[in-house]
């Protein structure tokens, strides 16, 4: 009988590339997603609003988009013991209800942890992820960096390249964004602005209410994510951990409640899961406006860093971004 694990990280090489079924944006997988995260960006809940900015209804939902690409690499990181971080991830187009996406998954630098005598023998990939849909255009790119463990008797790991140190360490972030380019295709004129305008650089909001995470499985299963620890509580080492995505819609989706003004998403600048978290916490969070740009029609770019924490464990995830916001 042969068991279908891995990868393992001794398993890879600098340039390894991994493909996984591409997946077919519908409603049913936004209504499902929704219940989950409870989405709450204008565009993809008001088909006639969304037409009227982008020229045609059934705006994809970020939230999905990126959950589905991350999904997707995840035949890279089935024995992942975590996901550390995301770095430059940029929407490059806007997909929509009907679109297909495909997600090519590239080993870029390994890196091995330090050993310890009360842990397995671990090792750092970052991976390098491009999402295209039906017409090979790139709707997605970003990298990310996966904890995975090593096999049993692992030798040294290769040899890392001079350009890899950088992509283990976090990047500066600027509090100045600029709108990507296929924003300028957007009519935001129908955008109703909101009470008092944009939020102005230094605002920080706090959300009263938290969020129980909930679904934690079926969230991953619907975006074709199939890490072992978020299916499987023995192979997580008791206790199944959440995907990392769930953390972060539910803390988009409380910044959204914050900053009701929140459009899309326009760039990520640094996303990083600082604790576990597990099915049945509740999660918190609070905002803090770095920068704002105006851009036009009223509109804006904000820089925002969102927190996210668990009551009783204390900080979650730290996660700076940039959005059109109205």
């Amino acid at each position: 009988m042969s068991v279908v694990d891995g990868p393992w990280f001794d398993d890879l090489a600098v340039g390894d590339t991994f493909t996984a079924p591409a997946v077919t944006l519908d409603a049913g997988l936004h209504a499902q997603h929704r219940a989950i995260l409870g989405d709450r960006l204008r565009l993809c809940l008001d088909e006639t609003l969304a037409e009227r900015v982008t020229g045609r209804p059934g705006l994809a939902y970020p939230g999905v988009v990126w959950d589905v690409a991350v999904g997707q690499s995840s035949v890279v990181t089935r024995q992942v013991v975590a996901n550390l971080f995301y770095r430059g991830l940029r929407p490059r187009a806007t997909p929509y209800l009907g679109d297909t996406l495909a997600t090519s998954t590239e080993v870029v630098a390994l890196r091995r942890v330090r050993s310890r005598p009360d842990r397995p023998e671990r090792g750092k990939a970052v991976l390098s992820i491009v999402t295209r849909d039906q017409t090979g255009r790139v709707i997605l790119a970003f990298d990310r960096c996966a904890l995975l463990p090593c096999r049993d008797g692992a030798g040294p790991a290769p040899e890392a390249g001079p350009h890899v140190d950088g992509l283990f360490t976090a990047p500066s972030v600027p509090d100045v964004a600029t709108a990507p380019d296929w924003l300028a295709q957007w009519s935001l004129k129908p955008l109703a602005p909101s009470p008092g305008g944009p939020p102005a650089a230094g605002d920080t909001f706090e959300l009263a209410a938290g969020d129980v995470v909930s679904s934690a499985p079926e969230l991953a299963r619907l975006t074709v994510n199939i890490a072992a620890v978020h299916h499987d509580a023995e192979a997580a080492g008791g206790r199944r951990l959440v995907y990392g995505g769930h953390t972060i819609g539910l803390a988009l989706s409380q910044t959204c409640r914050m900053i009701p003004g929140l459009v899309t998403v326009t760039e990520w600048f640094a996303c990083d899961h600082v604790a576990p978290v597990f099915e049945g916490d509740t999660v918190r969070s609070r905002v803090t406006v770095r920068g704002v740009t105006p851009y036009r029609d009223g509109t804006a770019i904000a820089v925002l860093n969102t927190q996210t924490s668990v009551a009783g464990r204390g900080a979650v995830l730290d996660w700076t971004f940039a959005a059109l916001v109205a």
